[in-house]
């Protein structure tokens, strides 16, 4: 089963969440907003707790959201998972064994139509649907795909 059968993953905004979230009972957990300096130790302080982080590249400030700070993330970060918008920063996970999330917009049906095109193309290990409060939608999006869903709000 995903993540070790965790049914939530708490997501961390600040140091202070970030920092419960470790201390916490889950053994995921995402970190959305960082800054560069602060990954390393971050990280570090995660396996220490045997915490397992997944990461939001394309919220980490100082970092630019492209195949190259994929790379450094996964050479040198070295995170559970990536969750990204972007393609890119999706095959270069994939490509270095990293748990790739792809992050995906239910807005309206050009916007379906289009991640539907996206996912065939990055092929995630994950897709995050936001907002995840559009149970049929979610249903129809893991049905078309075959790919597991995380709900985000």
């Amino acid at each position: 089963m995903p993540f070790e059968g965790q049914r939530m993953l708490p997501a961390a905004k600040s140091m202070k969440q970030f920092e419960a979230m470790i201390e916490g009972p889950y053994t995921y957990g995402v970190m959305l907003e960082t800054h560069i300096a602060q990954l390393q130790s971050m990280m570090d302080e995660a396996r220490r707790y045997d915490k397992k982080i997944l990461l939001h590249a394309d919220l980490v400030q100082g970092l630019k959201n492209d195949e190259y700070a994929a790379e450094y993330l996964c050479q040198h970060i070295r995170p559970a998972g990536l969750i990204s918008t972007r393609a890119s920063v999706i095959q270069k996970a994939k490509q270095k064994g990293i748990t790739a999330i792809q992050r995906v917009f239910l807005l309206d049906t050009h916007a379906l139509e289009k991640s539907y095109l996206l996912l065939a193309k990055t092929q995630p290990d994950y897709i995050e649907v936001l907002p995840g409060v559009i149970p049929h939608i979610i249903a129809e999006v893991s049905v078309r795909t075959g790919i597991p869903i995380i709900a985000g709000d």
